[in-house]
């Protein structure tokens, strides 16, 4: 019987254990999507205690909390830090078989040495043991991060940041690249024209550009898209339900743009004929600059409207949806492959139901140049666990080119969601070593560590130019 989060933690065999620990592990990090906040890295902080590295902003904590019976209090209210990592303690014990228990369990054990299991009564000791070391230099942001060897991280940046934060970690020296990366949604978000036009008045500021028509609106985009790339850009991300992909007639986008730059409502056909329209223009940015386009897709959000007016968005009421992807997937990509302007694209997707769908239809814009220029990316969000990561790389395996894959990201807010690069690797490890002692490939160490070599850290570094 294996022991708990032992050295050997989900490798099942001798060639997963071997590939895992000698060919995956030492590789750095490249985690090239994250929401990690760039000014807490300029600035070096040091945080407070566990609740606030932890479980401050954590939808995935707060949710399993809520299903425990925890009051909201304890998730986003006003109870202490204390007193809300106790509840969490207290649910803890509970989440056996959700990737929480072996995520929580890895982070104490991997940036504290804690191995001790979390639960009611370890809680106090935990709590002030881990506190202590938080309070240390060698527990402030940047030394996690080189605590965990990565090497390039992109965060998600709005098109109105000034990156500042960006512009001061470089000039400071931190040996680990830590990039902008391009989050337009809110360019496209005229449900509300409200927000949208408080938006727009923003990014007037910022682009130094009057904002008076839809023309005027690409080129202040273009301007901040420009700066973006002088910053180190080289990934653009789109947070979407499904593809928009209508028939483009300019002139009816420009009196759509003028509409609700007035503060009228747009409908449904109109709203769907502005954002076919940006999403084009935008992808043909990213192409124009040799950057790669992401696209994640299929979660509703936002279930609970009680909750949304309480506590506001990113909360933890969000869940896959069912949208349909195919059609609209293929006209997007298709009028872009058309036109010779489609970048490289990675598509993440919510709904397992959708992954083969997702795959097949990513390749047939592969143009026979760029090595895994279309990629269904690894498993996002709710599929972020043994069972999602698994199923997307058998689904790449069966349908693609693993081989071409970029692999894993935490996708996360916290410093202390590296291990899930770990975790990622012992899967991919596991299911290649169990295929190798299968004799489903070739027990040849050449061939299946380039693979792991690739999949862990040369293809990102090559597919970003990072």
């Amino acid at each position: 019987m294996k022991k708990f989060l032992d050295k050997d933690f989900l490798l099942d065999n001798d060639s997963a254990r071997r590939l895992y620990h000698e060919v995956a592990a030492p590789l750095p990090i490249i985690d090239y999507h994250c929401h990690l906040d760039p000014a807490q890295i300029a600035e070096d902080i040091n945080f407070e205690n566990l609740t606030q590295i932890w479980l401050a902003g954590d939808h995935y904590k707060w949710r399993a909390m809520r299903a425990n019976g925890i009051e909201e209090r304890y998730c986003t209210g006003d109870a202490s830090d204390k007193e809300k990592f106790k509840q969490w303690a207290k649910t803890v014990p509970n989440t056996l078989r959700n990737p929480l228990y072996h995520w929580t369990h890895l982070e104490l054990q991997r940036y504290f040495d804690i191995r001790e299991l979390l639960n009611p009564e370890s809680a106090e000791k935990i709590y002030e043991e881990a506190g202590a070391m938080l309070q240390s230099e060698d527990f402030s942001v940047r030394n996690l991060i080189r605590k965990m060897n990565v090497e390039v991280i992109c965060t998600t940046d709005d098109p109105i940041d000034s990156l500042e934060h960006h512009r001061k970690i470089r000039e400071d020296g931190f040996e680990t690249r830590v990039l902008p990366a391009w989050r337009p949604d809110k360019s496209l978000a005229v449900e509300d024209p409200e927000s949208y036009n408080l938006y727009l008045d923003q990014l007037e500021q910022v682009a130094n550009c009057s904002i008076a028509s839809y023309m005027d609106l690409l080129t202040a985009l273009n301007e901040r898209h420009e700066f973006f790339h002088e910053m180190g850009c080289r990934l653009s991300d789109h947070g979407l339900e499904s593809f928009i992909a209508k028939e483009i007639d300019h002139q009816e986008v420009e009196k759509v743009f003028l509409k609700v730059r007035s503060g009228r409502h747009l409908n449904p056909q109109e709203i769907a004929a502005f954002k076919s329209s940006m999403l084009v223009e935008l992808a043909v940015m990213d192409h124009d600059k040799g950057w790669a386009q992401q696209f994640h897709v299929g979660a509703l959000r936002n279930n609970s409207s009680r909750r949304l007016d309480e506590l506001g968005p990113d909360t933890g009421f969000d869940s896959m949806g069912d949208f349909l992807m195919a059609r609209d997937m293929s006209a997007f990509f298709d009028r872009l492959d058309k036109q010779e302007q489609l970048a490289k694209t990675i598509v993440y997707n919510l709904n397992p139901a959708d992954n083969a769908l997702i795959a097949t239809m990513l390749y047939n814009f592969n143009d026979g140049l760029t090595p895994g220029k279309m990629q269904f990316g690894s498993g996002w969000w709710h599929l972020d666990q043994k069972f999602g990561m698994t199923e997307q790389l058998n689904t790449l395996s069966s349908l693609g080119l693993l081989s071409q894959f970029v692999g894993m990201l935490t996708d996360s807010r916290s410093f202390l969601s590296y291990p899930r690069h770990e975790y990622f690797r012992r899967i991919l490890c596991n299911l290649v070593g169990s295929d190798v002692e299968n004799g489903e490939i070739p027990n040849e160490p050449m061939l299946v560590d380039k693979l792991i070599k690739n999949v862990c850290y040369y293809n990102p570094k090559n597919y970003f130019a990072l």
